[in-house]
């Protein structure tokens, strides 16, 4: 059976939830599809007791009343737990297909947000090894604390509501590692005397740290894992850094826990599987180009594709909001986008763009690598694996290492590594663009692929 909607959203975060809000009230058929089990994305993750739920989150209650805007409005019909493995553009229509149906549309709204960006170092496969995001995940998602001894660290300032999280709610945090220096934020104080509410919220996760005496840490970054005799993650080894990331002195902190985050990475597997056109941003990372409107650039005319949150550009939820506003707005062709939406989406698009200097990942990150350092974990790519490709093989870019190395070609599908690899080959933007794409959004069996009607 193929489900038709005006428009379609694909992601029930912010940007997500607004842009079907703004669509469905300006009169459009909305059809909003989620992966979750819950409407909220990764930002407004909860468990569905309201009570936990608002403990939990630092203004869950602006999230609360979009998602109740959303189930409520008759406009908008809800699909969860709905995995869209492909995507593709059938006789001049936006043709989406999931485990158990196939969805079609003129009117495509982007709003899959990201996912915790990880570099390489040694011991990163280690158990007790994961992102910031994923300890936040079991927190909001599971009220489940990650580790008993529990080391936040990388770069940018979600480490800070992840760590006064589990701090606040009986986690024992060993340390806070902050890779930028104290000083950096100089350069941005300006926006950021501009922006006073981020002020006092960040306040408020140190006031939390300082409370349960948890140090923080600036300069410093865990550039090395070791595992116990049980093969669980015993130690981490912690150097103070330069500002270009280099090792000056090191030292060790016991913990069995590292959820360690170095900004985030967009998900713009959609926008490559329907050819958008896409660009490497200020920070490195592949987003969708959009115009004015959240509009993005490709060559259909009898259908519409827009962007809006993390796969513009990483920005955080204020500026997911303002986007996801537009989008929705300007897909329903509804002609009252306002000045001050417009307004809103410039001052967060600044507030981002300056969170992006004040927390640069530096190149040497590369320097703490060793030749047995798994570089891609789903293929067991070794950094020597992938140096032997470039100084022996001929590969000169990320898609040579890919064809010569297998890396980025596992379960991940190169979500994980391809960023670093990318890196390493201090790739231009047209390698760190086709590395990005995939033509398979989420893995699939062949078993399932094999379902009557599912092509």
């Amino acid at each position: 059976m193929i489900i038709n909607h005006q428009i379609l959203v694909l992601g029930g975060g912010p940007a997500g939830l607004n842009a079907a809000k703004y669509a469905a009230n300006a009169g459009a058929d909305v059809g909003l599809i989620d992966s979750g089990v819950r409407l909220g994305g990764q930002y407004w993750r909860h468990t569905g007791d309201i009570s936990v739920d608002h403990a939990m989150h630092h203004n869950f209650d602006q999230g609360s009343l979009l998602i109740d805007a959303v189930l409520t409005n008759p406009q908008i019909k809800v699909y969860l737990e709905c995995q869209i493995w492909s995507v593709s553009i059938v006789n001049d229509s936006i043709v989406l297909r999931s485990l158990f149906q196939i969805f079609q549309t003129q009117k495509l709204i982007i709003a899959t947000g990201a996912y915790d960006r990880s570099i390489p170092f040694p011991g990163w496969d280690i158990p007790g090894v994961i992102t910031a995001g994923a300890a936040q995940a079991l927190l909001k998602g599971s009220g489940v604390i990650a580790g008993k001894n529990i080391v936040v660290a990388g770069t940018g300032p979600f480490l800070l509501p992840v760590a006064a999280g589990i701090s606040r709610h009986g986690g024992n945090i060993v340390g806070v590692l902050e890779a930028a220096y104290k000083t950096s934020w100089v350069k941005g104080i300006t926006t950021l005397i501009r922006s006073p509410f981020k002020i006092v919220e960040g306040f408020g996760y140190i006031k939390t740290l300082r409370k349960n005496k948890v140090e923080l840490r600036f300069g410093h970054a865990v550039t090395a894992a070791h595992a116990g005799a049980d093969g669980l993650l015993e130690s981490v080894t912690v150097a103070n850094i330069d500002r270009n990331f280099n090792v000056k002195s090191t030292y060790s902190l016991k913990c069995d826990v590292a959820a360690i985050s170095w900004g985030f990475t967009p998900d713009t597997s959609i926008a490559g599987a329907l050819d958008v056109r896409q660009r490497v941003n200020h920070d490195g990372s592949v987003i969708i180009e959009v115009d004015d409107d959240q509009r993005a650039i490709q060559s259909n005319a009898l259908i519409e594709i827009y962007a809006a949150g993390e796969s513009t550009g990483i920005g955080g939820s204020e500026l997911a909001l303002a986007e996801g506003a537009i989008a929705g707005l300007a897909a329903a062709h509804d002609p009252g986008i306002s000045n001050q939406l417009r307004k809103l989406r410039r001052r967060a698009q600044k507030f981002a763009h300056t969170l992006s200097k004040v927390y640069p990942v530096a190149s040497g990150w590369q320097s703490w690598l060793t030749s047995e350092t798994l570089i891609c974990r789903c293929e067991e790519v070794t950094y020597q694996t992938v140096r032997e490709a470039a100084e022996e093989l001929g590969a000169i870019d990320a898609r040579g290492a890919k064809l010569m190395t297998r890396c980025g070609m596992g379960m991940c599908q190169g979500r994980i590594c391809g960023r670093s690899i990318s890196d390493l080959f201090d790739g231009n933007q047209v390698d760190r663009i086709q590395f990005a794409s995939r033509p398979i959004i989420t893995p699939i069996t062949l078993g399932e692929l094999a379902q009557e009607g599912l092509l």
